[in-house]
């Protein structure tokens, strides 16, 4: 998509490809003969060959995968970014709200225990998983070795897809059961939506049974997203973000940052110089509400709906929620919701 697959929807959004350039990249090589090709780099990579002569005569082509591919937005890097507010009333309901107040209330005791050992906040845990899976009500019945052989077959990004198709062969020879690796179209599984590849890395086992089983426990689930978000370097204590107020007379093009982003330049483009916030505060943007940031924490400023409207001073561990998926208006989705839970 992530690092994470159907949450990391800019990771997968492209224009589509048209039947030319599909057959191109497919050349002549027929399904059958690239599944030979996988089952070569898999052994290079160590997985057993009775795995393999298990699971790879049992993967066809799922046409369907690539019409849903084929499907996802392209958008213009120059087309106009929309307006914040609506995404919100669609994302931030009350009805996700308060599941996830109940799901909280549930794992309470389990994410008191999380957070003592990782730092990560039991709020920010339940908002990922209400925004991947909604509160793992649904997770996607696709097969997911079946969905990425077809993926990295096809071709036009394979260097994405055949690690991870490889990836899959992988946990299924360490003992994970074929028939449990249920996802999304491209290859994000489980409560949290994992791919192959994250889940080798950073999936844990949080009910005690040496198992992490992201599909049904959520102990698991709730473990794994803490684990992600430490590996990606989320600091305790520190706060996502804060809603503020942002004087007129703020002379913007003062503290636009100079930096060019080389990762999710739509996304880290919008976003000001660092200041701490006792500088933020003497620039005259405040607190929209109670909540503050302590004076030397360091945040930038971003006004997803433009001057007037309500900003946001971002700390380095909203960047972390961008590691999960790389876009503004998830990122700022789930600080929110969390904020909502914790209420």
């Amino acid at each position: 998509m992530t690092a994470i697959a159907c949450s990391a929807i800019a990771l997968f959004s492209i224009s589509a490809a048209t039947p030319i350039q599909e057959a191109r990249a497919q050349g002549s090589t027929s399904f059958e003969s690239y599944m030979q090709q996988v089952r070569q780099k898999a052994l290079q990579e160590g997985v057993r060959a009775q795995t393999l002569d298990q699971v790879l005569p049992t993967l066809t082509y799922n046409p369907r995968v690539i019409e849903l591919d084929q499907s996802q937005p392209g958008g213009s890097p120059n087309s106009a970014i929309p307006p914040f507010a609506p995404y919100q009333r669609r994302h931030i309901t009350p009805e996700r709200i308060e599941n996830g107040k109940a799901a909280y209330r549930r794992l309470i005791a389990k994410l008191i225990d999380v957070e003592r050992e990782t730092g990560v906040p039991g709020p920010i845990i339940m908002a990922i998983y209400g925004k991947e899976t909604n509160y793992g009500s649904y997770t996607g019945n696709f097969d997911i070795p079946r969905s990425l052989a077809t993926l990295a077959y096809e071709g036009r990004r394979r260097s994405l897809f055949e690690p991870e198709l490889l990836a899959v062969l992988k946990l299924i020879d360490k003992g994970v059961p074929q028939s449990a690796l249920k996802g999304s179209w491209a290859g994000a599984m489980g409560k949290p939506q994992f791919l192959p590849s994250v889940y080798l890395r950073l999936a844990k086992d949080g009910s005690g049974d040496g198992y992490a089983d992201i599909w049904n426990s959520e102990y698991d689930a709730v473990a794994s997203i803490a684990n992600y978000f430490v590996n990606s370097g989320w600091r305790r204590g520190e706060p996502w973000g804060i809603a503020v107020n942002v004087p007129s007379a703020l002379d913007r093009s003062a503290v636009e940052s100079k930096i060019i982003p080389t990762r999710c330049p739509r996304v880290f483009g919008r976003h000001s110089q660092w200041k701490s916030m006792k500088d933020w505060r003497t620039l005259g943007v405040v607190p929209a509400a109670g909540k503050n940031l302590d004076s030397n924490t360091m945040a930038t400023l971003l006004e997803p709906d433009g001057p007037g409207n309500t900003a946001y001073l971002l700390t380095g561990n909203y960047r972390v929620i961008l590691d999960y998926n790389c876009s503004n208006f998830y990122g700022l989705a789930v600080g929110l919701l969390a904020d909502e839970i914790r209420s």
